[in-house]
């Protein structure tokens, strides 16, 4: 498998202070469909966090905005995958599904279609992990994986990864990995923002938004990249972003992986006054980093 990506090079801008999501809440997770060259976020709708009520957005590589759809009763959106099916050739989207408490308690698959409404009750929700709780799904197309970030009966995070044609089977039984979340940021009380599974490694983001009380502007942030190693269930690396400190508000949230030839790691960054967000999405490109 691939090695983990370096997070400690530095930052650049993609999608840079975008206004183009359907809802004017913040982005909540990313992922990319690479052959078709879209990119897709979730957002919470407006009024819609206690009851899991989801937009999903599909926008082009320079941030413009072609559709999207609403997911009813589906969860908060911490993570999503975009598998592309090696038969038709067409594109699923893995989301949280089944929500209680506004987090989503199983996973789900569907087409994107421009302009639908989709109920809990219109998809084949999956429940992998027994006595689970908390699902949250990722797809990684290069090692055809699939990763869903549960919590255990003790209420303890955990990322469970398969074969991806295995899962969509039915097969939940002989998962590649099972290992303990850690590392995702010094302060076990910061936030949680997102993960991605890419090879052999779980990428995660974590931080707050700026408050002049507990993460005043002034010092630039509290957001922490990591990665996990899958096999020995580590942390590889553990790095501080102060990438878009200027940025009013800026909330960490979302991650995700372009694979190929040269990987690189991909966070978002939420902004801007309530009512009216905005988001952008980082860089880490380490190939570039080396270049002279």
């Amino acid at each position: 498998m691939s090695a983990a990506i370096d997070l400690a090079v530095p930052s650049a801008r993609w999608l840079w202070q975008k206004a183009t999501l359907r809802e004017p809440t913040v982005l909540q997770s990313f992922a990319f469909d690479e052959p078709n060259r879209h990119l897709y976020v979730l957002q919470l709708t407006a009024g819609g966090h206690a009851a899991g009520d989801l937009c999903l957005n599909q926008l082009d590589y320079k941030g413009a905005l072609l559709g999207h759809m609403y997911l009813r009763r589906f969860g908060h959106g911490v993570s999503m995958g975009v598998q592309r099916d090696a038969k038709d050739g067409s594109t699923w989207i893995w989301t949280e599904a089944d929500a209680e408490n506004g987090f989503g308690q199983g996973v789900a698959r569907f087409h994107f279609k421009n302009g639908a409404v989709r109920t809990r009750s219109q998809v084949a929700v999956r429940h992998p992990v027994a006595d689970s709780v908390n699902n949250q799904p990722s797809v990684c197309m290069t090692s055809r994986r699939i990763a869903v970030r549960y919590r255990d009966r003790a209420n303890r995070p955990r990322y469970r990864v398969w074969d991806l044609d295995a899962f969509v089977a039915g097969h939940y039984a002989d998962p590649v990995a099972d290992i303990a979340q850690v590392g995702a940021h010094p302060d076990p009380a910061v936030p949680f923002q997102g993960y991605a599974l890419h090879g052999d490694v779980i990428y995660q983001v974590a931080g707050s938004a700026y408050d002049a009380r507990t993460n005043p502007a002034a010092g630039r942030g509290n957001a922490y990249l990591s990665s996990l190693s899958l096999t020995g269930g580590e942390l590889l690396q553990q790095e501080r972003t102060v990438a878009g400190y200027q940025l009013s508000h800026r909330e960490p949230e979302g991650v995700a992986v372009r694979g190929g030839a040269n990987p690189k790691v991909y966070f978002g960054l939420a902004s801007g006054a309530v009512g009216a967000r905005r988001f952008s999405i980082l860089v880490k490109d380490d190939a570039a980093a080396a270049r002279p």
